[in-house]
């Protein structure tokens, strides 16, 4: 198949939403119609052993929620579809936040009977500035939740959306008998025996046919044609090139737990979403189709394989064709690396592959090159924009619980902080680490995989920190800078890069210290 044959097939996008609302569970299923694997894990239930195939962290199946990306990749219908379930947990956003840098489209999960959250407001506030695709998706429909067109009102007035509803439901809760697919013109019947295998579809090109109620009912068929009506003199039609632009997104209505409505979400979803999209760098745009491969690492993780110790890069092909055991310049190092064992992904199952394209995730072992945000070419010097780094929330002092293991904590902890999990400080003063995380429970998860991964004990203690800024001095030899560094050498500490931060104790002591000292610059990102 030629070059550009493989990058139209490709489909990158991601999933977003509150916890809660189904994202992983319709991740598994669209797994399923993908033919990737045979049964989908319920990820709340208990009773089936089986977990979900996105969360292979053991933590993750303890807590039934996602707290790292996963990368999935799957053929339907000879296109190549790679899926990047995120955690939907709040102190888990700047994992969630990277991984929209590596997307090309984005499906939003809703759920019926809570509507629009909080967590999922910001999430789809950083997919329109960066004017990402969307289609939303509506789920648990066979619980008793909000009407149709409020919900749809709700997505509009909160998220600031313009809707086009593609499906629409017949009957909500209990009352619910299926949906009427408007893409495809055709109705789905909702049976509670069909909760792991596809229901059937009938045609219906025309609503106003008397057979309607021979299968849905007088009530239900009357309430549809007035729905119906309803949507098309309300919502826009679909236009491919709005949705394309970010300017219009289509909904479908389902429940991913029972398999409905999923398939017509994934078969409309590989004819409308975009292939890989051009991503602007520094110094130009990269297009897809150029023959030179350029790519950048937007995740690293650490162990994915515990028997291993093995860390991987995951890095984003933008243009031309990445291969295996070639030499490809690290931009930041200036040093060419090559790879010999390129990883694709279905959750924590890799395998080798020779050659990748614009639009996949590859994973590469790492020894320790690679920081969040590198880029690899075949020679230019090309640096990708737009992945974040966020100024930490929450403080504590990290302690060794077992001075046996101080060896195993040490790499523990600079192989985790190199994720981007959290932050690493070590004060000036005396030496001691300091971690910062944007959430509180990234600790819970730093000393769960300590412990498991490295075999090494931490414990915590609190440290009164309100904010940490990075210390950026006009002149370093004046004696302004001088006297900051005498003054406040209490709270001073240096980040894993050697940069210096001050560690701020309460908002008016930041405003105190920058009125006394102006000519030193406070900065609340790394990357100025």
């Amino acid at each position: 198949m030629s070059f550009n044959k493989e990058i139209a097939r490709r489909r990158t996008f991601g999933i977003i939403s509150h916890p809660d609302a189904g994202k992983t569970t319709l991740t598994e299923k669209l797994l399923l119609f993908g033919g990737a694997i045979q049964e989908a894990g319920a990820v709340k239930s208990h009773k089936i052993k089986k977990g979900a195939t996105s969360d292979f962290m053991e933590i993750e199946r303890q807590r039934g929620i996602s707290v790292a990306t996963s990368v999935l990749a799957f053929n339907y219908q000879n296109k190549k579809i790679n899926i990047l379930d995120t955690p939907g947990h709040k102190d888990f956003a700047e994992d969630t936040f990277r991984t929209l840098t590596a997307v090309d489209s984005v499906i939003v999960v809703i759920d019926v009977a809570k509507g629009v959250e909080e967590q999922t407001e910001k999430l789809v506030e950083v997919c329109r500035m960066r004017n990402i695709p969307m289609i939303v998706f509506i789920n648990k429909l066979d619980r008793e939740g909000k009407d149709a067109f409020d919900l749809l009102d709700e997505v509009e007035q909160k998220l600031g959306l313009k809707v086009c509803p593609m499906s629409f439901p017949i009957g909500m809760g209990y009352d619910f008998q299926g949906i009427y697919n408007l893409w495809e013109r055709n109705i789905r019947l909702f049976g509670e025996d069909n909760k792991q295998r596809i229901s059937e579809t009938i045609e219906f090109e025309d609503l106003t046919h008397p057979d309607l109620e021979k299968h849905i009912g007088e009530k239900a068929a009357s309430s549809l044609r007035g729905d119906i009506e309803l949507v098309s003199e309300v919502y826009p039609n679909f236009d491919q090139q709005a949705y394309t632009n970010g300017t219009l997104q289509p909904v479908f209505f389902g429940s991913a737990l029972n398999n409905f409505g999923v398939k017509e979400l994934l078969d409309c979803f590989i004819e409308i979403a975009p292939p890989p999209r051009p991503k602007t760098s520094e110094e130009r745009v990269v297009l897809p189709e150029e023959e030179k491969f350029s790519g950048f690492v937007f995740k690293i993780h650490a162990n994915m394989d515990p028997k291993h110790r093995d860390r991987l890069a995951f890095i984003k092909i933008v243009s031309g064709t990445f291969k295996r055991n070639t030499p490809y310049l690290h931009v930041r190092h200036n040093k060419k690396l090559k790879f010999s064992s390129p990883n694709a992904f279905f959750a924590e199952k890799k395998e080798i592959v020779d050659e990748s394209f614009p639009g996949d995730i590859v994973g590469l072992h790492d020894t320790g090159n690679f920081k969040i945000g590198d880029t690899l070419t075949e020679g230019e010097k090309i640096h990708f924009k737009g992945i974040p780094s966020f100024s930490p929330e929450h403080f504590r002092y990290i302690n060794n619980a077992d001075p046996l293991k101080s060896k195993q904590l040490a790499k523990g902890i600079d192989q985790l902080m190199d994720e981007g999990v959290a932050q690493l400080f070590v004060l000036e003063i005396n030496n001691r680490k300091a971690i910062g995380t944007v959430g509180a429970l990234q600790f819970e998860v730093i000393q769960y995989r300590l412990e498991h991964e490295y075999g090494a004990s931490c414990s915590y203690e609190n440290l009164n920190v309100h904010k940490a800024c990075w210390v950026a001095p006009e002149d370093t030899s004046n004696a302004e800078y001088k006297d900051f560094l005498r003054v406040k050498s209490k709270f001073l500490a240096r980040d894993k890069q050697g940069q210096l931060v001050f560690f701020a104790d309460s908002m008016f002591s930041l405003q105190m210290t920058q009125q006394k000292y102006p000519s030193i610059r406070f900065h609340a990102t790394s990357e100025f």
